[in-house]
């Protein structure tokens, strides 16, 4: 049995049972609920991300090319300057940019550090250029996540990237539920959750529909869900996953669609390995958001024209 289309399905039998209905009949519950709740004029959010502390973190993340634990030829470097973040962030405005996400390579802040501190400033002048702030900093007390509301963060990034069962497959310097506090640190202080995972490192189909079911039990539910595609990096323990099916990817989304009904799903990392069609499929079966511009902290991303060239063939217009 189907979910009812009126009952978003929430434990992972219900998951399973949409996820694995056939492709087409899939497609198409994905698609009347996303009209149902999105409508065909709603366009696709442009998000620029802007990795603005790179390399030399602590944390042992198998999939990441900033951790200093591997020789994956990223350099550490310090806190970018504020001025360079606005002009970024100027620049992404100008693009079409609705939302300006800032990510920095650190396993977590606290209130009264001084990158903590310098943070907080460059999102106070982000916000005023008029943009949704969106920052990723790692684990977060609840004082840090209330200074960063404060601040005028409108979302923070933080994904739990697989199942509990698999998580620490891919990452043993924290737990599952150390990423599950800051995202309730994230709520209590009134921020939206961006929220996802990754697919490709090694996980079942399985991991991926139990990954949905602890998105589906947040409470308020998460605001947006990068889904991300691994861009095996050198050096790395995961430099040779080889790339999701992407029929695999199309269901995930679909499935998200339904049962996140009001998130915004975002295709995210991995978009290189996608074709034209691939992501056109993706965007049909309920995906309304991407990160656009030439880079993803530091892995690369399809060039900003082919992006609008390709919005613009399918007739999608980009979200105001």
């Amino acid at each position: 049995m189907v979910a009812s289309k009126s009952m978003p399905p929430q434990t992972f039998d219900s998951l399973s049972s949409v996820y694995r209905q056939p492709l087409f009949s899939l497609l198409e519950q994905s698609r009347q609920v996303h009209r149902a709740h999105w409508g065909e004029k709603e366009g696709v959010q442009m998000c620029r991300l802007l990795s603005i502390k790179t390399g030399g973190c602590s944390e042992d993340c198998g999939y990441c090319a900033q951790s200093s634990r591997y020789d994956t030829g990223v350099k550490a470097e310090k806190l970018m300057d504020r001025e360079a973040v606005l002009e970024e962030a100027r620049q992404a405005k100008e693009a079409g940019a609705g939302r300006f996400c800032m990510g920095a390579a650190w396993k977590g802040v606290r209130e009264g550090e001084a990158k903590f501190e310098s943070v907080l400033n460059i999102v106070r002048d982000v916000k005023q250029l008029g943009m949704e702030v969106c920052v990723t900093l790692g684990q977060l007390t609840d004082e840090a996540a209330r200074q960063l509301k404060e601040a005028g963060v409108t979302a923070y990034n933080h994904n739990l990237d697989t199942s509990p069962e698999h998580y620490s497959k891919i990452v043993t310097t924290h737990s599952f539920q150390d990423r599950l506090r800051t995202i309730r640190a994230v709520q209590n202080a009134g921020m939206s959750v961006c929220c996802g995972g990754i697919l490709g490192m090694g996980e079942t189909e399985d991991d991926r529909l139990k990954m949905l079911e602890v998105l589906c039990g947040f409470d308020p539910a998460p605001e947006s869900v990068p889904i991300n595609c691994l861009m095996p990096q050198e050096g790395t323990p995961l430099a040779g996953q080889k790339m999701v099916d992407v029929f695999e990817l199309v269901r995930l989304i679909a499935t998200t669609r339904i049962a996140l009904p009001r998130a915004r799903v975002r295709l995210s990392a991995g978009r290189t390995a996608l074709t034209r069609e691939g992501q056109a499929l993706c965007f049909f079966a309920g995906a309304n958001s991407i990160f656009f511009g030439d880079k993803l902290l530091t892995a690369p991303n399809p060039e900003e024209s082919d992006d609008l060239a390709l919005l613009r063939t399918l007739g999608l217009p980009q979200a105001s």
